[in-house]
């Protein structure tokens, strides 16, 4: 058996003309705000690609990039006036931050309407509570986006997610048990961690160690969701190892092309849903 391969590509372009259309529709366009501190290079790209993808479907989107050694007052204030611009309608911090700024309490500075990247206390306990009006991390959105036009309907199944972080692997399991799945976390402690893996009906790996999923830790038939991005001789590639993975898994994401189109995508969802919000007498 080879995969049904999940085209993350297709389906964000799929997902961007939908999203151009609607924005085509708005009296101006939703404006997203970009705060990069310091010259990362892969956060430089990223945030390019980000403005190039909301220009593309008519949104405006502003990068503002302060010098790495910006005091954390600055960046504070910088933030409390983007908050209070009527005119600007997400807000996201570009992480990681310089090791001198409190990342926490930079975050939580961000207006929670304003929080598209949802990664403030507010919306992740909105999302814990199984509530509709938390604003979600773009990359469990997209995780679920795909699951969803992949498989259908989810309920029952069950998911394993490989990586515990703040930004995928906790607020994707309250996603999927918002969906009606069961789910386990696995992590770097977790005992039998293949055999765990090997039980799930929808596999996600989000731990960021090169090739780690190889075939024997997947059920055949299995939906495999691969959300790591790492280099191994300058080559990018994901959490599984992607060509053995194909031969028992029914469906799997390649690296690249997969979890990563969609991700922006799902960061250019959030910002047309703040405006709407923002101005509420418009039609979602």
């Amino acid at each position: 058996m080879t995969a049904n391969i999940i085209d993350g590509k297709l389906m964000a372009q799929e997902l961007r003309e939908q999203l151009a259309q609607k924005v085509a529709h708005l009296p101006t366009p939703p404006h997203l705000a970009v705060i990069l501190v310091g010259n990362d290079e892969a956060s430089i790209i990223y945030d390019r690609n980000k403005k190039k993808a909301a220009e593309a479907i008519g949104m405006q989107c502003t990068i503002h990039h302060l010098d790495e050694n910006t005091p954390q007052e600055e960046l504070l204030q910088l933030i409390h006036r983007l908050n209070t611009d009527s005119a600007v309608n997400g807000i996201i911090v570009q992480m990681p931050l310089p090791k001198h700024f409190n990342s926490e309490q930079i975050i939580e500075s961000i207006d929670h309407a304003k929080d598209v990247d949802g990664f403030g206390i507010y919306n992740i306990g909105l999302l814990h509570s199984n509530d509709s009006s938390a604003m979600v991390a773009a990359t469990p959105q997209a995780v679920l986006y795909m699951l969803q036009q992949t498989l259908g309907n989810i309920a029952g199944k069950h998911a394993v997610i490989i990586g515990r972080s703040n930004i995928v692997g906790r607020p994707l399991a309250s996603l999927l048990l918002n969906n009606h799945c069961t789910v386990t976390i696995a992590h770097s402690k977790t005992v039998n961690l293949p055999q765990i893996a090997a039980s799930a009906d929808i596999l996600v790996s989000a731990c960021g160690v090169a090739k780690l999923v190889k075939k024997e830790w997947i059920k055949p038939g299995a939906t495999v969701i691969d959300v790591g991005i790492n280099r191994i001789d300058g080559k990018l590639c994901g959490d599984v190892d992607f060509d053995e993975a194909k031969e028992i898994a029914e469906y799997i994401t390649p690296v690249p092309g997969g979890v990563g189109p969609m991700t922006v995508t799902m960061l250019l969802n959030n910002t047309l849903r703040a405006y709407i919000e923002q101005n509420s007498g418009l039609k979602k």
